[in-house]
């Protein structure tokens, strides 16, 4: 069992409320939470122990985060357990999730435009609003999947780099008057 200050306590539930509202059960984000914190990798009995709860919820939740790849299984020499750990940099994390989530979200919607675009134009359609606002859509996530692309190339170093001096640059925006 890992022993939780108030400090991780409150992030683990911080994390879990965020995972609902981001559409992760709140149990896996919390497990996640716990993995991510955790200065060594641990066990499901250990995660199971640690936040009080069902062994087979945590086993269901370990599975959904290396479906992820956000969350790597471990082996500690003269231990037949398995170790749970995540991935530590926080910047490949968010790679990781954010890869997932266009594979899962992004790409089968861009495939569903795709495909209505081509059945409105062999069926001839007449309703010239829903054939203008599916193309829109279709743009529009045509337009994201290339920015995600760019994004994709740029190495981690770099990105920080860049979003570091976003940072800077809106703090001088926000001092120039736009009169």
């Amino acid at each position: 069992m890992v022993t939780l200050t108030p400090v991780m306590k409150k992030i683990i539930l911080h994390w879990g409320e965020m995972g609902s509202a981001w559409g992760i059960n709140r149990t896996v984000a919390q497990i996640y939470a716990l993995l991510y914190l955790s200065p060594e990798p641990l066990t499901a009995d250990q995660v199971s122990t640690s936040l009080g709860i069902a062994r087979s919820t945590v086993s269901t939740g370990l599975h959904e985060l290396q479906s992820w790849g956000v969350v790597k299984t471990s082996h500690i020499l003269g231990d037949r357990r398995d170790h749970f750990t995540t991935i530590n940099d926080i910047w490949e994390i968010f790679r990781v999730i954010l890869e997932e989530r266009k594979r899962r979200e992004i790409d089968p919607t861009l495939e569903v435009l795709e495909e209505s675009v081509l059945e409105m134009q062999n069926a001839g359609m007449d309703d010239t609003q829903v054939e203008e606002r599916v193309k829109d859509m279709l743009d529009f996530f045509r337009t994201v999947t290339a920015a995600y692309e760019q994004y994709e190339k740029i190495p981690t170093d770099r990105l920080k780099e860049m979003l570091h001096m976003s940072r800077k640059l809106s703090s001088i925006v926000d001092q120039v008057t736009w009169d």
